[in-house]
């Protein structure tokens, strides 16, 4: 089977486009995305700048008091400008709370990247008429301090709203029907619109608070969960990459979820997806019997080594016997108490009871010292073993292949597991030295408590619960690679070797060891549509929507929305979608009743190309707001048109009069 690489595709820095006298007054058409931004001139076949609508806004750097120097902020970076998001990724700004604009900050700055990539540079002046998209019902607040933005700061002549899908519905195709269904997947909400007789129906139009965001965090979570040891490595990036590589969505999910219990259906549709490693050189030039000759030598020191240190500690424990038995020879032979008091003070002991004790402690260690010495001695004289009598694994007698089969299967998934724990304390130990990881902080916030106690009142370690906070602080989190562990991986190697010779662990241990592989994952994901309450929201899937807005109309309504469904949005895009949905409107609407469901094409930039289409016409200029209509008519004002929100004016706030 294929392996999968991550293609990590990083950000294309804008290039400033040229800004040529036959520009003058011309449109610029702007699709305001809650997560990518498309802005071109209106003459323009293709958006100029396509860029996510982000910006990485780094901390200022910690001065010293003593210094007098002048802090220099670090740099914005806007758009396309963010090489790699990853790496910013708790530094990332928007200026949207889900799909509504309410950050005019980072606004501004996206809005300075638009007009210079496009080459203008009048100061303090955008020469330029604007037609923007703006969310569904956007709120009045929201569009008039857009307006404030573009009309005071930016001084533009006018501006032109209108809502993304249907500028994509009514202008980007070529022939539009009266009456449709339109379903708009956004990044952050999905929006199902009516359209009856060319009208679009505010009333019945309803939202759900689940979109392309939502998809993404809930596949970076499931994969991060199955592969612990490899959170890091999986990030909301890559979660994006395979939900429009390899992801689709399920025409019945309760019948995937059987098909993929089955193994043989999930050996032959698994995906295997290679995240990024680096393998250590082990180039050695030593041979077999070189290295054999080499651990032998190795052996012999550690064997040296442990012979001196239990001799000197033999030594150091005669040493301090005798002088203790000294002591205690001052009370039973001479009887000196005053001078047996002095020398039990002097050697930390309070009575003669304590002496007693570790006098025989120390006679006990002693002969225990000497019992691996002459054990050692004794090892050291035995002939060593040949090499052609070492024990050899015993071949079990299987009933079938079948029962051999599923006997190395195991033991190959006993070994993967150790293997995945030993990864995961690999990964764990790198972790505790970093800074900004889950496991060092609450290394560091230990430490920090520990080393918060008064002066004078040390006494960590008196206590056993003290080791348990020991390990959990120290370096490798108290927890390493055991003997038993590592005999236990050894045992099974041997055992996959004589069951199953062609498997080839050793040259296949470092990658598989970091392949995700993801089955039914690359439906549950995208599901998270149809089934919201799967991240704990308690709203209503896609298609339970759908039927309620058809219930909302007349039966005739009905028949012509069912009739034209459209579908727009990137998440459009997700092999399935089309299907799932006109299947799930086959099942609620009535028998031979006509449903028809499109993907609109070209969904991602068909917005830019309907609301470019609508600055080049006439009535345009007649629904554009100026800015005397600014001034005259409030922030807030709207010019109401086929592709628009519906303006209702702010109610004026009303002074009560009270009566004492």
């Amino acid at each position: 089977m294929d392996v999968i690489e991550f293609q990590d595709v990083k950000c294309v820095p804008d290039v400033v486009h040229t800004y040529t006298d036959d520009l003058n007054s011309i449109p610029i058409v702007i699709d305001n995305g809650s997560y990518y931004c498309r802005a071109g001139w209106s003459t323009s076949e293709e958006p100029l700048l396509i860029f996510k609508n982000l910006i990485a806004k780094p901390r200022k750097e910690r001065s010293k008091k003593d210094t007098n120097e002048v802090i220099q902020a670090p740099p914005l970076q806007v758009g396309n400008d963010i090489i790699n998001i990853e790496a910013v990724r708790f530094q990332l700004k928007t200026q949207f709370d889900r799909n509504v604009v309410t950050h005019f900050e980072a606004q501004e700055h996206l809005f300075d990247y638009t007009f210079s990539h496009l080459g203008i540079d009048t100061d303090k002046c955008i020469p330029h008429p604007i037609v923007m998209t703006e969310p569904y019902l956007n709120p009045n607040s929201s569009r008039q301090l857009m307006s404030e933005l573009l009309f005071e700061c930016y001084n533009v002549p006018s501006i032109c709203y209108g809502i993304d899908s249907l500028f994509a519905y009514n202008f980007s195709q070529s022939e539009p029907s009266n009456d449709a269904l339109i379903i708009s997947m956004g990044y952050h909400t999905i929006h199902v619109i009516p359209i009856i007789d060319n009208e679009t129906n505010f009333e019945n139009t309803r939202r759900i608070n689940t979109g392309g965001f939502h998809v993404i965090s809930f596949l970076h979570r499931i994969l991060q969960l199955k592969y612990p040891a490899h959170t890091n490595a999986i990030t909301l990036s890559r979660a994006e990459e395979l939900l429009h590589s390899i992801c689709s969505i399920a025409t019945d999910y309760r019948e995937e979820l059987k098909r993929w219990n089955d193994v043989d259906y999930y050996e032959k549709n698994i995906k295997k997806i290679q995240l990024p490693y680096s393998v250590a050189s082990t180039s050695s030039t030593l041979t077999a019997e070189q290295q054999k000759e080499r651990k032998k030598e190795l052996a012999r020191r550690l064997t040296e080594i442990n012979a001196r240190r239990r001799g000197e500690r033999l030594a150091e424990d005669e040493e301090k016997l005798v002088k203790l038995q000294e002591i205690y020879e001052l009370w039973e032979v001479h009887n000196d108490a005053e001078e047996f008091e002095y020398a039990l003070g002097e050697n930390g002991f309070e009575s003669s009871d304590e002496l007693e004790k570790s006098i025989n402690l120390l006679k006990m260690r002693i002969k225990k010292t000497k019992q691996k010495i002459l054990a050692a001695n004794s090892a050291e004289e035995l002939p060593e073993e040949p090499p052609n009598k070492q024990q050899k694994l015993n071949k079990i007698v299987f009933e079938n292949e079948k029962a051999m089969h599923s006997y190395v299967q195991n033991a190959k998934k006993l070994r993967q597991d150790i293997l995945s724990k030993k990864l995961s304390r690999k990964q764990k130990k790198q972790d505790m030295a970093k800074r900004r990881t889950a496991a060092g902080q609450e290394r560091m916030r230990i430490i920090s408590q520990l080393a918060r106690k008064e002066k004078g009142n040390d006494d960590f370690g008196m206590r056993d619960e003290d080791w348990d906070i020991y390990k959990t602080i120290s370096r490798d989190g108290g927890d390493s690679d055991s003997e038993a562990e590592n005999e236990k991986l050894l045992e099974l190697e041997e055992v996959i070797k004589t069951y199953d010779p062609t498997d080839d662990a050793d040259s296949l241990a470092p990658a598989e060891a970091y392949q995700l592989h993801i089955g039914i994952e690359m439906y549950r994901a995208p599901e998270l549509l149809f089934k919201p309450y799967m991240i704990g929201s308690g709203e209503a899937g896609l298609s339970e929507v759908i039927g309620y807005v058809l219930k909302l109309f007349s039966p005739e309504d009905q028949l012509k929305l069912a009739g034209n469904v459209i579908i727009t949005g990137t998440l459009s895009q997700l092999p399935g979608l089309k299907k799932r949905i006109l299947t799930d409107l086959i099942s609620i609407r009535p028998f031979h009743s006509i449903t028809n469901v499109t993907i609109m094409p070209n969904a991602s930039l068909a917005p830019w190309h309907g609301a470019k289409a609508f600055s080049n016409t006439e009535i345009c200029k007649n629904f554009s707001i100026t800015k005397r209509d600014y001034e005259e008519l409030g922030g807030d004002y709207l010019k109401h048109h086929i592709a628009s929100n519906w303006y209702t004016p702010t109610p004026k706030e009303q002074l009560v009069e009270v009566d004492n």
